[in-house]
């Protein structure tokens, strides 16, 4: 039976693995590992006492976690009783975790003990909260009209059947990484969880022995979907850390015995530019997987000994453009459509572009669960985004004539100036070819003359120097003149989210303050 035929609910596939392979390690955390079987248990469980407590079906429930086997218990215990989950970025503060929460309009919040002060300190701001439930240590004291309860001592016992859904109820909210602006809550189904984990283990070959790794947060795509639902549609193991450390990252593959990884953002610029090591191929990965893909990828690969594959897709459509291992592509392609899929690129006024031009990337998948259920409670961004089943992302490609996708960047990450949309994305691929340059980050800050100019953010490597004079006259002679920055911020890191996202309104802030100027990002 092969992972696309296989059918069932996330919660149906863990009992059918408790079934078979019950002592099999689904779940590996630092010190700490599960069993199919204690995993289906401890969710069982979970789900007794949230039963009891009052979680009703299609309730939305805001779980405040780090990575822990306490926090996907408690995401399947909710599966189990058709609630939804809403994992939070553990980042969010103030504002933003104000937002988010509201956003879901929940009364019950469920959180680890260890980030229960990030959510009292708002509390005040959020009088629809009625019931906290911590995971941990004795939670604090009920005050005013919020009352506190310990997950370990809500009464238990036996735990309701499993509620039966279709495949377009939602499962999970997942809130975007805010790199760009103010975090949205994507509805995601069951047809989606299952269908995308399936897709993606396909076409990047997870195989029942493998352990995939992922050093990114629960509340992130890639290792809610791609590690933990990927593990379990092809029994294999999920390995998590609690998050991505240069430093500790190959000690912590060969502690869990990886064989798989997902990368995103600039965490392979990070480990290809720490020292070359004789234990460089002390390990088990005999393949990564991810976005987006360095130009250093040849390099890597040769340096560490394995294969790297790229995709293209987002939380919202999906992932939907694959390289499928064993297979070759040309240079700067993402893969082709997953058959799965159908994809077209289409101009400012609908219209697909021929062959070779850029155009916004459209997707469609055939069975509608495996793209977002639009956002919560945002209607008219969901009209705009949704059209007649397709998917406009906002983003921006090419296809050649065999079908291979190249990302362009985002549409709303193109700086106009005099007269020229500037792809933000080329400017960056150029500058990180200077051999001084670790990253860079391009961004549109206001012009006096209207529009923008184009200001850039770098990050040097170890140990060299660059005058901002010497980086422009580089960009001179390998862009057109229109692209050159104006600006040079240098920075010491790049600001980013805590899933590796550049966050440019953050860098657009960064700017401003330092030019005493309102922010426009």
């Amino acid at each position: 039976m092969t992972v696309l035929e296989y059918d069932g609910f996330a919660w149906d596939i863990l009992a059918a693995r408790t079934a078979a392979t019950p002592h099999k390690d689904f779940l590996r955390f630092y010190g700490e590992s599960l069993t199919y079987e204690r995993l289906a248990a401890l969710s069982s469980d979970y789900a007794a006492r949230l039963a009891r407590f009052g979680v009703a079906r299609g309730e939305i429930v805001p779980t405040f976690f780090g990575n822990s086997a306490a926090a996907v218990a408690t995401w399947f215990a909710l599966m189990r009783l058709g609630g939804v989950w809403a994992p939070i970025n553990t980042e969010f503060r103030g504002e933003q975790l104000i937002n988010a929460i509201r956003l879901t309009g929940a009364s019950l919040l469920i959180v680890d003990a260890r980030n229960v002060d990030g959510i009292r300190a708002v509390l005040g701001q959020l009088p629809q909260v009625r019931r906290i439930i911590v995971h941990g240590s004795a939670p604090p004291a009920s005050s005013g009209t919020v009352e506190f309860s310990r997950l370990e001592e809500l009464p238990g016992g036996s735990p309701p059947a499993p509620v039966r859904l279709e495949r377009a109820n939602l499962a999970m909210i997942q809130f975007t990484s805010g790199s760009t602006g103010v975090s949205k809550a994507v509805q995601l189904s069951h047809g989606y969880l299952v269908g995308q984990a399936r897709l993606t283990s396909q076409y990047f070959d997870l195989r029942a022995d493998d352990v995939l790794y992922s050093p990114f947060p629960l509340y992130h795509w890639d290792a809610a979907i791609g590690t933990v639902m990927g593990a379990l549609v092809c029994d294999a193991t999920a390995a998590l850390a609690e998050r991505f450390s240069v430093s500790r990252f190959w000690d912590d593959i060969r502690a869990f015995e990886a064989t798989m990884f997902d990368y995103m953002g600039a965490t392979l610029a990070f480990l290809f530019d720490r020292p070359p090591s004789p234990r460089d191929r002390e390990h088990r990965v005999r393949l990564a997987w991810g976005i987006p893909m360095p130009e250093f990828r040849e390099a890597f690969e040769a340096r560490f000994g394995f294969p790297l594959l790229e995709g293209y897709g987002s939380t919202e459509g999906g992932v939907s453009v694959f390289q499928s291992f064993g297979e070759s592509y040309p240079k700067g392609s993402c893969g082709r459509a997953a058959p799965e899929y159908t994809l077209k690129l289409v101009d400012d006024d609908g219209n697909e572009v021929p062959v070779g031009e850029v155009g916004e990337i459209l997707t469609k998948p055939h069975d509608p669960t495996m793209m977002m259920s639009g956002y919560l409670n945002m209607p008219e961004i969901n009209a705009e985004l949704i059209r007649d089943g397709w998917y406009c992302s906002g983003d921006l490609g090419r296809l050649d004539a065999a079908g291979n996708l190249y990302f362009s960047g985002r549409k709303k990450d193109i700086i106009r100036r005099r007269g020229e949309n500037i792809s933000a994305l080329e400017i960056e691929r150029e500058i990180e070819c200077h051999p001084s340059v670790l990253e860079a980050a391009a961004f549109g800050t206001p012009s006096r003359f209207t529009e923008e100019e184009v200001t850039v953010a770098v990050v040097l490597r170890p140990g060299c120097t660059l005058p901002a004079a010497e980086l422009q006259a580089y960009c001179a002679g390998r862009m057109a003149r229109y692209m050159v920055p104006e600006h040079v911020l240098f920075l010491g890191r790049l600001p980013r989210t805590p899933t590796e996202k550049v966050a440019k309104a953050e860098l657009k802030r960064l700017w401003a303050q330092r030019r005493g100027e309102p922010s426009h990002g």
